[in-house]
């Protein structure tokens, strides 16, 4: 029995782990700790979560926690995760996995001084949508991969406490919302990217849109684009190759609707979409780790990487006067 402590009484946490968790037999919800502790105890209640602990640090250091979920703003990420690590924790991190690089490096030598896992929360990477469509574009169903575009937009509207809006929290459009298409990129083309432009559309302190142009060690080149901006939702990835093309429509949360499309030439063949959700098949993973000794697809020097990226991307973006 996997026994699961939540840091942050989080708006995802129901969604991503409690909702995942309910109805296993192998693993089960513990505790909740939050800044205030009231509030804590409101959302143990309204979750149906056991106990609450005191504060972040008396979770951590309880004997009937297995794996410590970080939910918090990414500005703690690195401080509640290594202290988790440090404390013999296993570590489910949510995204952005730190607020730069060098954070992050300093999360994963810590997993790798305890020995225990650190898993980065990019809950798409784990549907089958995500799985199908890297075995397509790197069995060669489209041939050798020449361009593509992703992004990731979904409006944002200000409030004072939304995190999303507050910079120093790691707000901003390219830490909320860029992080997807920029790791999916990553892992449909292989290597890291250079920055060969980026801009930035700048509102209360943090970037409400981002654009950027990415080149891969191959030649492949990508647009990427994330924003916060009132307008439609998109989260789509399009990979061109010689000989096709692979799509996803809402590659983000297939479950709410998705398209993947595969073209070869002139066929077009729309490929199913399995229901459940990315938080279901992220935990199903959570647990191929922790009891089967899987190797996390994120964390590592994945999660270092795209920092990295999305570090670069900062430095290299312009911003309209």
């Amino acid at each position: 029995m996997i026994r699961i402590g939540i840091l942050g009484a989080a708006k995802i946490a129901p969604r991503s782990i409690i909702d995942p968790v309910r109805d296993r037999k192998d693993a089960t919800i513990v505790c909740v700790a939050a800044r205030d502790p009231a509030r804590a105890r409101r959302y143990a209640n309204e979750h149906g979560v056991p106990e609450v602990a005191a504060d972040y640090a008396a979770l951590i250091a309880r004997d009937d926690i297995d794996l410590v979920y970080v939910a918090l703003p990414a500005a703690f990420h690195a401080e509640w995760a290594i202290k988790a690590l440090e404390a013999g924790k296993a570590v489910l991190c949510e995204k952005p996995f730190a607020m730069n690089a060098a954070e992050a490096r300093a999360m994963v030598a810590a997993a790798e001084k305890a020995g225990r896992p650190l898993i980065e929360a990019l809950h798409y990477r784990y549907h089958p949508v995500m799985t199908e469509a890297l075995r397509l574009i790197r069995e060669g169903a489209i041939g050798r991969l020449l361009d593509g575009d992703a992004d990731f937009n979904v409006a944002i509207p200000f409030q004072p406490l939304e995190l999303r809006w507050l910079p120093h929290m790691g707000g901003g459009a390219l830490m909320d919302l860029g992080c997807y298409p920029l790791h999916a990129l990553r892992i449909a083309v292989g290597g890291e990217p250079e920055i060969a432009g980026a801009s930035m559309t700048m509102s209360r302190g943090v970037d409400e849109t981002t654009h950027a142009r990415l080149v891969f060690p191959s030649g492949f080149t990508a647009n990427l684009r994330c924003s916060m901006a009132p307008g439609d939702f998109s989260a789509r990835l399009f990979i061109r190759g010689e000989t096709g093309s692979v799509e996803v429509l809402n590659y983000v949360a297939p479950q709410i609707g998705c398209r993947l499309i595969l073209t070869q030439g002139d066929t077009v063949t729309e490929l199913p979409i399995p229901a459940r959700t990315t938080f279901a098949w992220q935990f199903d993973h959570v647990m191929d780790v922790l009891e089967r000794g899987a190797t996390p697809l994120t964390g590592g020097a994945d999660a270092i990487a795209t920092m990295a990226a999305i570090d670069a991307i900062k430095a290299a973006a312009t911003v309209p006067a």
